[in-house]
């Protein structure tokens, strides 16, 4: 059958085209209901990835955070109508160490394959997740964002020593405020503390135990682990901030996406025998935690939906670039993209 997969073709423009999708005995067809713009998808609109990469990588269709309904499923594994979390990791092997977000042989929507902007998402079962009743489907569109600062999360738990009286969180974006609510649920007794540039912005962490405005933090203040979620420009001052801040032998999980290389003071790093670890994307692991976190904590749910920001109806190409023009000067929160109205 045909599908309108709704291509970006070079930065600020779209086009329609159309790819024959093979409806086979082993995978699910979707219709995407309600999707969520993420900076990488910005940084493929706006061009402001290196030229090389866009060149290769488009025309390609954008968005990998995203829900859907499910229209055809010959493998029976979920209802016609069932609303599902579309995962957009795609494994094409198992490793014994190296999880499907990292193996080399993994393609991921919307960073060299066909995201969520189209008619109809051809996945197998095991890509989809299915939605339980009642969370509502804006903050359902950005789950693979929430999952991103689970699996981080997930990692600095196996990985960082057992002292975690005080955890730092750089930044004061999506990704923070997703980081430090999921930090608050998963070690309750930890005091955590956020550091951002925008007092207005940390006024809705209300789940953090303290704020600092980057430019005031004093001098004696400590955390035993951090967490930097600025990325950008900013990254290196806010890793090396943490660098400063951070005891001995602590843990600094890296989330933030910088284009250009980091400065980082290593010799600091050296002296105080730091960890410092990446992590990018998610697999299906760990939106499986993730959904049972959301039903041992069904509170998370209503914090998250503090940070839905516009949202806007989408019936063409049009629409399509609105969303995208209005997400670049939102304030804060995140841009859903209402697909099914």
């Amino acid at each position: 059958m045909l599908n309108t997969v709704y291509q970006l073709k070079r930065p600020r423009q779209f086009e329609a085209v159309f790819k024959n999708i093979e409806l086979d005995s082993k995978h699910v067809l979707v219709r995407p209901t309600y999707l969520s713009i993420c900076n990488a998808d910005q940084r493929y609109y706006q061009g402001t990835r290196d030229k090389k990469i866009l060149k290769k990588k488009l025309p390609m269709a954008l968005i990998h955070e995203g829900i859907g309904r499910v229209v055809y499923d010959p493998t029976n594994t979920f209802l016609i109508g069932e609303n599902v979390i579309i995962i957009p990791n795609i494994a094409t092997e198992k490793d014994d160490i190296i999880d499907e977000n990292y193996l080399a042989s993994s393609r991921f929507c919307s960073s060299g394959e066909d995201g969520f902007l189209q008619e109809f998402v051809s996945a197998c079962p095991e890509r989809l997740i299915r939605l339980p009743k009642g969370i509502n489907p804006n903050v359902a569109a950005f789950t693979e964002l929430v999952s991103v600062g689970y699996h981080a999360i997930g990692r600095f738990n196996k990985l960082a020593h057992q002292r975690r009286e005080t955890i730092g969180v750089w930044g004061d974006g999506n990704l923070a405020f997703i980081t430090t609510l999921l930090l608050k649920k998963r070690f309750p007794d930890s005091r955590i503390h956020v550091f951002g540039k925008h007092r207005q912005k940390m006024s809705e962490f209300t789940f953090a135990d303290r704020t600092f405005e980057i430019t005031e933090v004093p001098e004696e203040t400590t955390v035993d682990h951090a967490f930097e979620c600025v990325g950008g420009g900013g990254a290196s001052r806010a890793v090396n901030q943490i660098i400063d801040h951070i005891r001995p032998e602590g843990f600094i999980g890296l989330l933030g996406v910088s284009e250009e290389p980091v400065s980082i003071n290593t010799r600091m790093v050296l002296e105080k025998g730091l960890i410092m670890q990446g992590s990018s994307r998610s697999s299906r692991k760990d939106y499986e935690g993730l959904i049972s976190l959301y039903k041992s904590h069904p509170d998370i749910i209503d914090y998250l939906e503090n940070i839905v920001g516009a949202q806007i109806e989408v019936r063409s190409i049009d629409d399509i670039v609105r969303a995208f023009e209005k997400d670049i000067y939102k304030m804060s929160g995140k841009t859903i993209i209402v697909w099914d109205k």
